[in-house]
């Protein structure tokens, strides 16, 4: 394919002045300094002909960058960070905020190329990342910038597409398979149809990705918004529908193996989807109740019916681990949360289906699944506990409003995902139930998590009520030996206190001594 040399005024003239052009400007007048041939490249040139500002810049030298990176960081006042010992691959992080730095922390990566630059795009994945920009452009005086694009990547940015440069990258690097996707999600593009040829050929491939850089792409990938404000162009506008065209691809199953035994799983008659299908919709209607996307089968008067405020809206987007937050998480419990139905599914004498265990059973599944992806121990617990007891909202009261030891003791039990958990089962409800929603019943459910939720937010003495007691109270006072009945006691106490049946140390200890009796 012939090089094409494209002026370009805009989008690149927005930056003429800014910190960023002073940045570059000033390094290229240290590498060039040094005689080192340097270009932007990737995700930086393609993100600027977007209009997106990104805090990653990506820089080809043609010299060793690890050789390269310390010098840089050194002199621009950042940290050095190898990357990839093997290729080559180093970065710089500049915290300062002087008026050559961006206010906020940027990354510099840099990769080595040899030759020329254009046999290193021929290297790159996709179209939209094998542009480059000579960093010699960024100077004083300068008025256009020519854009060094030998695979047409400027046209396919235009048209929307995810196209591969060549037919072996994916063999040069399975990782690209989820990046892929993560791309098209993440602009609102769709995927040409040799590349989405390629991507079924090579599916297998992904198995045998580091768990760490599969987790990267999955986290970047859920945290998608479901319908992009800037880009209309793709027509899967969800991140359950996602999830199915991952499917479809075969990518789905070579991350989460598991999952394959549950498609065509048969449910009880309110369920209207198997049991693989239900757990796509789940993904969807988390999003929906998260006020992130649509529900088809609904619409205002259901979302209506679910809590929301400022506060619950902080709470899902409060990170949890580096690249997670827990609106992230609580999609990836919604997509695994009924994984191990298949191996818990019974039928009964009358034809009943039943997954006895599932939730349990499933929360072991889960921290394995999560463990061999290299998610944080953090993580890991906390989708973990979601699927554990993601059943135990609509168990806490058989009729009406559930007590308030009742309440307690979910807390208790669910921790710090408590919330998330409310959320979880509601999305739950809403794909079991799909078209044939009965809204009285959905009200009634939605009226619980609010009323469990106000409690959490408004009675905090509910869930964690002050300590009356402690354990030498029950070992001294009361003449029980050290054990593990004194915890015992301790619980009943702090049960007590929620239901408002104990409200001083003289009726805590008097309560001690009545159940000790009791039980004798």
């Amino acid at each position: 394919m012939d090089l094409a040399n494209t002026e370009m005024k805009d989008p690149f003239r927005r930056l003429i002045g800014s910190e960023v052009w002073l940045l570059l400007s000033r390094l290229d007048n240290f590498l060039a300094g040094r005689g080192i041939e340097s270009c932007l490249v990737g995700g930086w040139v393609r993100d600027a002909l977007l209009g997106r500002d990104t805090a990653d810049i990506d820089i080809a030298v043609a010299v060793d960058a690890l050789e390269v990176a310390p010098e840089v960081a050194e002199a621009f006042g950042g940290r050095y960070v190898p990357l990839d010992m093997e290729n080559r691959v180093a970065r710089v992080v500049l915290l300062d905020r002087d008026a050559a730095a961006p206010k906020a922390p940027l990354h510099l990566d840099f990769s080595t190329f040899e030759g020329s630059i254009e046999q290193d795009l021929a290297r790159r994945d996709f179209t939209i990342n094998a542009m480059a920009v000579s960093l010699s452009q960024f100077r004083p005086g300068v008025s256009t910038i020519q854009i060094i694009d030998p695979f047409d990547g400027r046209g396919d940015l235009s048209r929307g597409i995810i196209r591969v440069v060549s037919e072996t990258v994916f063999a040069a690097d399975a990782a690209r398979l989820l990046r892929a996707m993560r791309l098209a999600a993440e602009l609102g593009f769709n995927i040409d149809d040799k590349t989405e040829a390629l991507i079924r050929q090579n599916a297998r491939l992904l198995s045998g990705v580091a768990g760490e850089r599969i987790r990267e792409e999955l986290l970047r990938l859920l945290a998608c918004p479901p319908s992009p404000e800037d880009y209309g162009r793709r027509a899967v506008s969800d991140t359950g529908q996602f999830f199915k065209y991952l499917d479809e691809l075969g990518l789905l199953t070579a991350i989460f193996p598991e999952l394959a035994e549950t498609k065509g799983v048969a449910q009880p008659k309110e369920h209207h989807w198997d049991v693989f299908e239900h757990l796509l919709r789940t993904v969807t209607a988390v999003d929906f109740l998260l006020r992130q996307g649509t529900w088809e089968y609904a619409g205002e008067e259901v979302l209506a019916a679910v809590p929301w405020s400022g506060t619950l809206a902080e709470h899902f987007a409060r990170e949890v681990g580096s690249g997670s937050t827990r609106r992230v998480l609580l999609k990836l419990a919604a997509l695994l949360h009924d994984i191990n139905k298949p191996q818990t599914r019974t039928i009964e004498a009358g034809g009943r289906i039943r997954f006895l265990g599932h939730a349990q059973a499933g929360a072991a599944t889960v921290m394995t699944i999560l463990e061999r992806l290299r998610f944080s121990s953090k993580e890991v617990k906390l989708v973990e506990t979601e699927i554990l007891y993601h059943l135990r909202p609509t168990q806490m009261s058989q009729a009406g409003l559930p007590t308030n030891r009742a309440i307690y003791r979910y807390f208790r039990d669910a921790s710090e995902t408590g919330i998330d958990i409310l959320f979880l089962s509601l999305a739950d409800h809403l794909a079991s139930r799909g078209p044939e929603l009965n809204l009285a019943g959905w009200q009634e459910h939605a009226r619980l998590v609010e009323y469990v939720i106000n409690k959490r937010f408004e009675e905090e003495k509910t869930i964690t009520p002050p300590k009356l007691i402690d354990g030498y109270d029950i070992i001294n006072t009361l003449r029980t030996p050290p054990g593990r009945e004194v915890g015992e006691l301790l619980e009943a106490v702090r049960e007590a206190q929620a239901s408002g049946e104990v409200t001083t140390r003289e009726e805590a200890l008097s309560f001690i001594e009545r159940l000790k009796k009791k039980n004798a």
